[in-house]
């Protein structure tokens, strides 16, 4: 068996695991592989074995590889899990079926005309700093659930969850506590948290959907 599938049906088993420890229903937390840098030839493999939820960071390395892959198998939902930038709405709001990044009024208005001009309604997640790095992309804490009911209010966005990536050398358990608290706060019911690292953490925690990469493709 290709060794990436090995590792895929691993990550699998350790999905239903934590929903059993963290007494969940089975199949409640969906597992989004993380192909960033990986071609459509070490993708394919992961989709015939069953995967059909991805994950990509930059919306033109997605456009290079996913259009024909989606074509083969066009149950596949595609997830932007990196950085948009306002001028990549309109080929964002093509390509992907999931846009987890959303932290910016000036991206909730380009993806709410680009979603008008398509016709299409992508799912949206608006994106959390918990961590508050200055570094790093996503909303501030404090602003996140008045920024939701401005995507909602101001910009005509249903949103229907929230993502965040906690500070690498920190204890992620208080940012997913803290993001599952947010959602409450903004009444939404979805939780995009942990990754290769500590995604068994984020569904003790509530996550959804976690995501996951180098446990399944490898050291990139």
């Amino acid at each position: 068996m290709n060794d990436t599938v090995t590792r895929l049906t691993a990550v699998k088993e350790k999905i239903a695991r934590a929903e059993i420890e963290a007494g969940r229903p089975a199949g409640s937390v969906t597992l989004v592989a993380v192909s960033k840098t990986f071609d459509a030839g070490a993708i394919r493999p992961v989709i015939e074995a069953g995967q059909r939820v991805f994950g990509e960071n930059r919306v033109q390395e997605a456009q290079a590889k996913w259009p024909t892959l989606k074509a083969d198998f066009p149950e596949v939902q595609l997830h932007l899990i990196g950085p948009l930038q306002s001028n990549k709405a309109k080929e964002a709001v093509a390509l992907f079926d999931v846009i987890e990044t959303i932290d910016r009024d000036k991206i909730a208005a380009a993806l709410a005309g680009e979603m008008e001009k398509q016709g299409r309604s992508p799912e949206l997640y608006v994106q959390v700093n918990t961590g508050s790095e200055p570094q790093k992309a996503g909303i501030d804490p404090r602003e996140a659930v008045s920024f939701v009911g401005r995507c909602r209010e101001t910009h005509g966005l249903a949103v229907a969850g929230l993502m965040c990536i906690p500070p690498v050398d920190e204890n992620p358990g208080p940012h997913f506590a803290l993001l599952e608290k947010l959602a409450r706060q903004a009444g939404v019911a979805k939780l995009s948290m942990g990754m290769s690292a500590d995604y068994e953490t984020a569904i003790a925690f509530g996550a959804t959907s976690v995501r996951v990469g180098s446990a399944i493709f490898g050291v990139r």
